[in-house]
């Protein structure tokens, strides 16, 4: 058999595919954002013993990092793996894994019930959250790219993208609707326990999509590698760090505008932690269109392009955010923070998919993407810890520039990335690159 017998049509289904990919990702977003609106507003007072409303928080956002600093080893697992026995299984196994850690929080004890055991299996239960989100990301969206025109990857990239707004839209929307329709624990419990049907509904659609043409073909022509993600870190390891530096601006810039910023609402006594949870909402809904259409600019423009409207967004938005959020004014809170989503965040997400993977040939793809991606986290996690600590020692101005510093390195590190659109360097880079290492 052939090669191209063996492999499905190369374009068949794109849409399909990226829609099914967008749809769990979102499940699994909605996971990972729950627990950081309650790390925000609800577990430093639940989990931790402690009077002070400030150490509450820090608290609560240490164990919020705690998932991101798992997030790596998600990556690794599912590069690994994804380059081994194919992109759909990983996806099937970090959506399984993501829903069961996150109903469990759902049913955790408090620290009242069972005392220190509270906080240590809230940490566990995180952890497991952490590698389940650490593995989903490269396989959504390589099944996307990897199905789509080579013309067309940026839109149909940013496809899955959009279930990161979407998944935050659900879980702050959950919130909202839980605040108006329950009270005590509930409040926070109803988010969680909710899951089991979105995961449900995540692993149906997920189950009736078809493997990648790449890794088809990867298989058929016996370049499937013993250690993709061991080979991806000795050959590429300068652009698995680029990519780290390419995501501070997108992931951490995002952390401080949402999950730090409902906590320094009530710190600083200015608004309701709602009217955050409302910006998050109006910035994530503008979010299902701006990425798409930041994606098919992509197409036209090309990656760094596009990318770089939201990095030099980020280093200039810094203090006119805090100063929009200081008024306390509920309409330019709500304007802060979705502007905060819709030019700093989105514009760089919505290429990170194409861009990302079209730096790695197909046999080691899923391995750099997703080592890339996770990497970042080991420093984003800590972020909005970052930011209530520099409040609470310098005040506001503090997260502000820490914000605008994320803009800076996101840029610095654009400008020294390659370009990649077809359609602007004029080649197809989809093609594997020949390498010597010995094929299993």
């Amino acid at each position: 058999m052939t090669a191209a017998s063996a492999a499905a049509p190369r374009h068949a289904g794109a849409a399909k595919v990226s829609f099914a990919s967008m749809i769990g990702t979102a499940v699994e977003s909605y996971d990972f954002f729950i627990y950081g609106t309650a790390s925000a507003a609800y577990f430093g007072t639940v989990f931790f013993h402690t009077e002070e409303k400030l150490v509450g928080v820090l608290a609560s956002f240490a164990t919020l990092a705690i998932g991101f600093l798992f997030r790596p080893l998600g990556g690794y697992l599912a590069g690994h793996y994804g380059d081994r026995i194919g992109r759909k299984a990983v996806l099937m196994w970090s959506l399984i894994l993501m829903g069961v850690a996150t109903v469990l929080v759902g049913v955790l004890p408090t620290y009242g019930q069972i005392g220190i055991v509270a906080p240590i299996l809230l940490i566990l239960l995180r952890i497991l959250q952490g590698i389940g989100f650490g593995a989903e990301w490269g396989g959504a969206v390589l099944m996307a790219v990897e199905h789509a025109p080579a013309r067309r990857r940026g839109f149909f990239g940013a496809v899955p993208q959009i279930g990161i707004p979407a998944g935050l839209l659900l879980a702050n929307g959950a919130f909202l609707l839980s605040e108006a329709l329950f009270t005590g624990d509930w409040v926070w419990r109803a988010p969680f326990l909710f899951s089991i049907v979105m995961v449900a509904v995540g692993l149906f659609i997920r189950m009736r999509v078809t493997e990648s043409p790449d890794f088809t073909e990867m298989k058929a022509n016996n370049e499937i590698r013993k250690a993709p993600a061991l080979e991806v870190l000795r050959r590429d390891w300068r652009v698995i760090l680029k990519i780290v530096a390419l995501r501070l601006a997108e992931t951490g810039g995002y952390y401080v505008t949402t999950s730090f910023m409902l906590s320094y609402v009530v710190l600083a006594e200015l608004t309701s932690k709602e009217n955050v949870l409302i910006g998050t909402l109006v910035g994530s809904a503008l979010g299902l269109g701006s990425h798409l259409a930041f994606g098919a600019l992509s197409d036209r423009i090309g990656r760094k392009r596009v990318f770089l409207i939201g990095s030099v967004f980020t280093i200039a938005f810094g203090v006119p955010m805090f100063l929009l959020i200081n008024t306390g004014a509920v309409v330019m809170v709500v304007v802060a923070v979705a502007l905060g989503l819709l030019l700093s965040h989105d514009p760089i997400f919505a290429v990170e998919s194409s861009w990302f993977s079209e730096q790695f040939p197909r046999d080691v793809r899923s391995s750099g993407i997703s080592l890339g991606y996770n990497g970042a986290s080991l420093i984003a996690g800590l972020l909005p810890f970052a930011a209530t600590a520099l409040y609470g020692w310098i005040g506001w101005i503090g997260p502000a520039v820490l914000f605008s510093l994320l803009g800076v390195v996101s840029t610095t590190a654009a400008v020294f990335t390659r370009e990649t659109a077809p359609a602007v360097v004029g080649e197809d880079r989809s093609a594997p690159v020949p390498t010597k290492p010995a094929l299993v």
